[in-house]
């Protein structure tokens, strides 16, 4: 264990304090260069885990009366690569080089979590540059909050068994440097000497692992690949009862299927752990295969807020896709109540990305997304090319932030709505396909028209029961289909350069 005597001084942005302390950090071992990935990946674990585990330790003891006379400090590891030359990769890829030369770095947390993930990007990085990587620690302190598990419990009164103030001791989370100031492109705030070699830092990371836990009441480590979010609990009742089947069916691929709380089916039909009391802001299920490619639903409820809050923080996990699967206002004549509505654009009236992403930056459709969803629509439902449109539509979708619109003078939103040549409007979709532009993730919405406001048709309550009974079956299983068939695409493929801005980072 390492021990310094220094003022306890701002690290990051946290504000300094006027006691001198000594520091006293964990002995660990110093950086190394590897050239194999998987060596590397081991390597941050082992730094992680070091420090991480250190931190928990003096926690205990300061909860435990020990006197407190020493600020315990450890400090993420990080992976960085330097390279002097311009690069030739091969032109089709998105990720996994550097623009050109210079030093790039970035810290890494939960490096066992991620672990596929890294092995992945570094591979590339080894494999474009032929040269090795060099993990070592940041200068980045690892707040106490984060050193805890996700089945860590700590006492409610913790902080009060301190004879100092908790931010004396340890780091805290330091909101002022937790931001996307990464994917949003905003590399005049970022260091320029150390260019950022992913889209995330570690304690941005934490804080979205953190958070996904509190809004889904499952743990991180149960979101699977392929996402898909819905609007309406009938949906999740459906996905459950599908998933149940399919860890019941031996030859699925499917091996377990998680609820919130942490509960979990397996394929040989035993359980762990509990269902809630009571089910959380945004739960989440899990239909989970052993290599991380099965598929995650969320019920995220109504609205462009928490449509952005869950992304948010499951774009940390860096999935391969995620889908809207929802209900939507028919605004043409044409439509019937049933019909689906497959977004090839988006007016984005939701407002809460304007700060993120300017209204002004178009959204497209991504062609391996459109593709993939109207294929499944066909083979669910039978029809196919002109056929196809008795029960589809191709159009813009419009995400609005304001449930009851309709009350309002309709000439604005009406006069908008036709002129963007909009078809269908919800709380939701374009806000969804926003954030998975903003954060580099293939996005897609498929909408089940539910009513039709503009022209006087809203479900009866029988009609309701009943139209929820046969169409959200259907429209659930053409979202699984899409989601399987996108599986099969390699990585690369799936990960359009249409995401890819001026200056990226070499990890996805």
């Amino acid at each position: 264990m390492k021990t310094k005597s220094t003022l306890h001084t701002s690290i990051r942005g946290q504000e300094p304090t006027a006691v001198a302390m000594p520091v006293s950090s964990p002995n660990l071992p110093v950086a190394r260069n590897f050239t194999n990935a998987g060596q590397a990946v081991e390597f941050l674990e082992e730094l992680y885990d070091a420090g991480t585990a250190f931190l928990r330790d003096k926690f205990a003891e300061c909860i435990a009366g020990a006197e407190i006379s020493t600020r315990y400090r450890a400090f993420y590891p990080r992976i960085e690569i330097t390279t002097q030359t311009y690069t030739s990769v091969d032109s089709r890829l998105a990720f996994g080089y550097v623009s050109g030369p210079g030093h790039y770095a970035t810290t890494i947390t939960q490096p066992a979590l991620f672990a596929d993930y890294l092995k992945a990007q570094i591979d590339l990085l080894l494999d474009n540059h032929g040269q090795p990587v060099t993990v070592g620690l940041s200068d980045t302190p690892i707040p106490i909050h984060f050193a805890f598990h996700d089945d860590t419990r700590v006492a409610a009164n913790g902080d009060n068994a301190f004879t100092r103030n908790m931010r004396d001791v340890f780091d805290v989370p330091d909101l002022g440097s937790t931001d996307d100031k990464i994917v949003n492109n905003r590399f005049e705030d970022i260091d320029t000497e150390t260019k950022p070699l992913a889209p995330f830092t570690a304690q941005r990371i934490d804080y979205s692992l953190h958070r996904l836990a509190h809004y889904s009441a499952t743990a991180a480590d149960h979101f699977q690949n392929f996402v898909l979010y819905t609007n309406y609990q009938f949906y999740i009742d459906e996905f459950a009862a599908y998933a149940h089947k399919m860890v019941a069916e031996k030859t699925s691929g499917y091996s377990a299927f998680v609820e919130p709380g942490n509960h979990i089916t397996h394929s040989d039909g035993s359980t762990e752990g509990s269902h809630v009391a009571r089910l959380p802001q945004m739960p989440a299920y899990h239909l989970m295969r052993p290599d991380g490619s099965g598929i995650t639903m969320v019920n995220i409820g109504v609205g462009p807020s928490n449509a952005k809050t869950i992304t948010d923080h499951v774009a940390v996990l860096r999935p391969h896709t995620w889908l809207m699967l929802g209900h939507c206002a028919g605004l043409r004549n044409s439509q019937r109540l049933g019909d689906y509505v497959l977004a090839h654009a988006y007016v984005r009236e939701d407002h809460v990305l304007d700060d993120d992403l300017p209204i002004w930056v178009p959204v497209p459709a991504l062609a391996e997304v459109q593709v993939a969803l109207e294929h499944a629509v066909e083979d669910v439902t039978g029809y196919n090319g002109y056929d196809l449109k008795q029960v589809m539509r191709t159009g813009t979708v419009a995400t609005i932030d304001n449930r009851n619109w309709e009350l309002r003078d309709q000439r604005g939103p009406v006069q908008r709505l036709s002129q963007s040549r909009a078809i269908a409007l919800d709380m939701e979709s374009a806000t969804i396909a926003a954030n998975g532009f903003r954060f580099r993730v293939p996005y897609g919405t498929l909408l089940c028209v539910s009513d039709k406001p503009l022209h006087g048709e809203l479900k009866l309550p029988g009609m309701a029961t009943e139209f929820y009974n046969t169409q959200v079956r259907q429209h659930l299983e053409i979202g699984i289909r899409a989601l399987e068939t996108l599986r099969e695409m390699p990585s690369e493929e799936l990960h359009s350069r249409k995401l890819r801005s001026f200056f990226e980072t070499a990890f996805q």
